[in-house]
């Protein structure tokens, strides 16, 4: 029976402009600033650091750390708070998450620094009661089997107790899928073409659809009143 529905963030909740204008805007401005050079130069230069670092180093996701290797002037939390502006939820999602929430425990599976979380999260996390940050929480770098295995033991849950939706087909499906989570693959632009191994997956396009199965499969959800952990 599930008990537990998880959530990725950026690209199944929110759309992942927010993180993109930080990334490739926010700090790519700031270094030129700095510099006294054209943006495009600056962003050239960020992200070849960017890419030195690599997304495997731990270091990567931590603002705070490329502000101490740029050395820039401006506070993280200063920048997050310019472009919290384009933080977009999905129309879908708040009325999923109303849906869901009184037969279901709800929460936040995510790679993505609490740093971000805490405001790209502001207008929903309510309806959550965890949020887990892989990079913040675990000191993961991605959402690998021992993410997964952490979160169900601190829930005191098994891995079937729990479905899973999210956009990449390896960390939000096939792993959490081989643990035995109810795990679906969202693709919000079905206009793309899928890929070969995307044929007889869980997939849905929305988290409405989402929703309906695992309503389909789960029909004895527990209520807000039983939840016990």
């Amino acid at each position: 029976m599930v008990r537990v529905i998880s959530f990725d963030v950026d690209g199944t909740l929110v759309d992942s402009s927010f993180t993109e204008h930080v990334w490739l805007e926010g700090i790519p401005q700031l270094y030129a600033n700095k510099h006294s050079i054209d943006m495009d130069s600056a962003k050239r230069i960020v992200l070849e650091e960017y890419e030195k670092v690599g997304e495997d180093d731990i270091r990567w996701y931590q603002l705070d750390y490329w502000f101490r290797r740029f050395d820039l002037s401006e506070s993280p939390h200063n920048l997050l708070n310019k472009y919290k502006h384009h933080i977009a939820v999905y129309e879908d999602v708040i009325p999923v998450l109303e849906s869901l929430s009184g037969d279901y425990i709800l929460i936040v599976a995510s790679n993505a620094h609490r740093d971000f979380l805490s405001l790209t999260l502001s207008e929903i996390k309510s309806y959550f009661d965890y949020i887990f940050s892989a990079v913040s929480d675990f000191n993961e770098v991605r959402k690998h089997e021992n993410f997964y295995w952490k979160v169900c033991r601190t829930l005191n849950i098994l891995p079937e107790e729990m479905a899973h939706v999210g956009d990449h087909y390896k960390f939000d499906y096939k792993v959490p899928s081989s643990l035995g989570v109810h795990a679906f693959y969202l693709r919000r632009l079905t206009h793309e073409k899928k890929n070969p191994e995307e044929i007889d997956l869980p997939l849905v396009t929305n988290l409405k659809d989402f929703e309906n199965e695992v309503r389909h499969f789960s029909s004895d959800s527990i209520t807000s009143t039983d939840r016990d952990i």
